[in-house]
């Protein structure tokens, strides 16, 4: 099956193609939960769109810790059923769905308590690795081991001595979030789902009592678009609640946002080879292995602001370094930060006023006629909350198309990348000679396309000043920014630099020197004209400023409200 491009051209079909005829579903949110319903529904052979109002994973979904994972603190809570469920998911994108982008990462468990401390924790990591095993699928990750402290300082030297007495070691995987949203759309696509970003829905369609799709205003364009579908899927995170009120109906459940925040710091700032687990007062807090850098968080505060631009204050800063260094011997100060996000989880609202303590369990609700709402859940259970959503959506297909809706086979259906993979791996040594790269340059390529990385591959072939890296953010390819904008579907200079790349957080400068280079590049992918390059960087530049001035508010109103002193994005019709 050829990989479709998310290319300018093929948006153009999609949003026609959408408002041509009626669809079956229609999914609104191109976050991890959208794009894998996307998948869902076209794998069982339903006419199925999707519209995200801005880019793919621009939310929730590129602000997360980049952790698959079983959440091992839920087995303090006694949620046994999500932690195994979660840890079958990450064996399959470990094994079988997106094995060049997902890997496996190390963590250690520091001790501070002699004795029955061990015996708890390694309790606790027996019954991780052995719900995992149950899950009747390949492992994926190696066993825990215990540590001495010695043991545990030779894996990571910067403990200081005192801050441990042994430690276990447990594996854990991570993913590049936006990038796995990205190639999960991309797989959509590629299995006949149109697929449109920069597509606002506005408003819902009723027909009585019946909701028969939605009113799309295209961004790019201005113009005003009907879509009509069968049965439309709101996957919408934390907006649920108001995507849910265009229905004009209360739903069944309400989410709350948490806002999460993380910060970025060079790989050298702290030596070791493993991640960090640690305890807090209020939850757990890691420091992991990204690159050549390391991701330190998360906080977990209730916020009800601006969820377009959840902000991170000065406090929050503080927080994570604060704990970071208890265990540090060579503290980190506010200059070794590279870069910070800030993400807002979607949790089902319960009696508790303590977010840490809400669900991380998704809901499903059909309360309005033609409308499914999927809400909750976490990154890596993504899969069975868009197959859930699906069989919903299903269940009032049947009536309407007069025949049964196919059983999800997502588990079997690897993403866009991952065929041919291992082979690429075994040959990276000739890859490199072939097309004049390190050995390391194709690994990052590898790692992140994995055999598509053969289309950018034939870019640079065609055109080689495009194997040169990217001024400012050297760990990227130029063709890497030109890829992006031709077949993974970015339409504006802060889709490259924020999630197709993470240059905006892996750079001191958060990608400024990058920007002008950036823009040049997608430009004439785009047909942007000089005023309309120059406006697309301006808009970059005010958002690193709004976000870096955000970053010195003391609390969360201010540090909201520099924030917002960016403008969104400059529509294209607009510009020039």
């Amino acid at each position: 099956m050829r990989t479709a491009a998310l290319s300018p051209a093929q948006r153009t079909d999609a949003l026609q193609a959408m408002t041509s005829s009626r669809l079956d579903v229609l999914v609104i949110g191109g976050g991890v939960v959208g794009a894998g319903a996307a998948l869902d529904a076209a794998t069982r052979g339903l006419r199925t769109g999707l519209v995200e109002a801005r880019d793919f994973a621009s939310g929730t979904s590129s602000r997360s810790s980049k952790l698959i994972h079983g959440g091992l603190r839920y087995l303090e809570m006694l949620d046994f059923r999500l932690v195994a469920e979660a840890l079958a998911e990450r064996s399959l994108l470990l094994d079988r769905l997106a094995p060049h982008l997902v890997r496996p990462v190390p963590f250690l468990y520091p001790l501070t308590r002699r004795v029955w401390e061990r015996g708890y924790v390694s309790a606790g990591v027996t019954l991780y690795d052995s719900l995992a095993a149950l899950s009747g699928r390949a492992r994926g990750v190696p066993r825990h081991r215990q540590l001495t402290r010695a043991g545990a300082r030779r894996v990571m030297p910067s403990l200081r001595r005192d801050a441990l007495v042994g430690a276990v070691q447990y594996f854990d995987a991570q993913v590049d979030d936006a990038r796995h949203t990205m190639m999960l759309a991309r797989t959509a696509a590629s299995y006949g789902a149109h697929i449109a970003t920069r597509a606002r829905v506005t408003g819902l369609l009723r027909d009585g009592g019946r909701v028969v799709g939605a009113v799309v205003r295209d961004l790019e364009s201005g113009r005003t678009l009907e879509v009509r579908a069968h049965q439309v899927i709101n996957a919408t995170g934390v907006w649920t609640d108001e995507t849910q009120a265009m229905a004009g109906e209360r739903g069944q459940f309400h989410v709350r946002a948490s806002k999460g925040i993380h910060l970025v710091v060079p790989r050298d700032r702290i030596r070791g080879r493993s991640g960090l687990i640690l305890r807090t007062e209020k939850s757990v807090l890691f420091v992991i292995p990204w690159g050549r850098h390391w991701i330190i968080g998360t906080t977990d505060t209730p916020w009800d602001l601006s969820k377009d631009h959840p902000a991170a204050s000065a406090q929050d800063i503080d927080y994570l370094l604060r704990h970071v260094n208890r265990v540090l011997a060579d503290p980190l100060t506010r200059e070794d930060v590279e870069g910070v996000y800030a993400g807002l989880r979607p949790l089902l609202a319960g009696e508790s006023d303590a977010t840490s303590t809400l669900s991380r369990e998704h809901a499903v609700s059909t309360a309005t006629t033609g409308l499914v709402v999927v809400a909750g859940g976490k990154y890596t259970t993504y899969r069975v909350m868009a197959a859930d959503a699906v069989d919903a959506a299903a269940d009032g297909l049947r009536a309407q198309l007069g025949r049964a809706v196919p059983a999800c086979c997502t588990e079997d259906v690897p993403l866009a990348g991952a065929d041919g993979y291992a082979a690429l791996r075994n040959q990276r040594t000739s890859l490199a000679r072939r097309h004049g790269l390190g050995t390391d340059r194709v690994d990052h390529l590898l790692g992140r396309y994995g055999s598509l990385a053969l289309e950018v591959l034939a870019l640079i072939a065609e055109r080689p000043e495009l194997g040169e890296p990217l001024p400012g953010a050297e760990d990227y390819l130029r063709a890497e920014v030109v890829y992006g904008t031709t077949h993974e579907g970015a339409r504006h200079l802060e889709d490259v630099l924020a999630r197709r790349t993470r240059v905006s957080f892996e750079t001191f400068d958060r990608g400024v020197e990058a920007a002008g280079e950036a823009a040049e590049l997608m430009a004439p992918v785009l047909g942007w004209s000089r005023q309309q390059c120059a406006a697309e960087v301006e808009h970059y530049l005010l958002r690193v400023a709004a976000e870096r001035e955000s970053q010195t508010m003391p609390d969360d109103e201010t540090a909201d409200a520099a924030r917002l002193g960016a403008p969104d994005v400059v529509p294209l019709r607009e510009e020039g």
